[in-house]
């Protein structure tokens, strides 16, 4: 099955984000497209995700996930002691929400951003559809 991360690629925290995953998932079930090249932008319109929306975006079985949703589910895809963070899944999704979109809403502020999008290396230049 594969899951895609889509991210924001001038994001310091979603770049740190998606970095801890590369290092979690020795497996290489993730994959990964910055919203701000050409492939994340075809998978939004693909999946009719409105611009507007300011989230980590975890494809997976042909659905498009956000917000808590995303985050809940790349961890569980982690497994080992991160799966365990599923378990935040019983807590309402409006308060998961809630919380997750008040984090989102100052992550530039809190980390900082870039002016380019993150280069990966070598070895990591595979998981990245663009």
């Amino acid at each position: 099955m594969e899951r895609i991360v889509l991210f924001d690629g001038v994001c310091n925290f979603c770049n740190g984000t998606v970095n801890f995953i590369i290092r979690h998932d020795p497996a290489s079930h993730f994959r990964f497209a910055a919203l701000q090249y050409e492939a994340g932008e075809r998978l939004r319109r693909e999946y009719n995700i409105d611009d507007e929306i300011d989230s980590v975006i975890l494809i997976e079985s042909g659905r498009a996930f956000t917000h808590s949703d995303a985050a809940l589910r790349i961890a569980r895809g982690l497994g080992g002691i991160w799966g365990l963070g599923y378990i935040f899944v019983v807590v309402p999704r409006f308060i998961r929400d809630g919380v997750y979109k008040l984090f989102a809403q100052n992550r530039y502020r809190l980390f900082g951003r870039r002016d380019e999008c993150m280069m990966p290396t070598p070895e990591e230049r595979e998981r990245f559809l663009d």
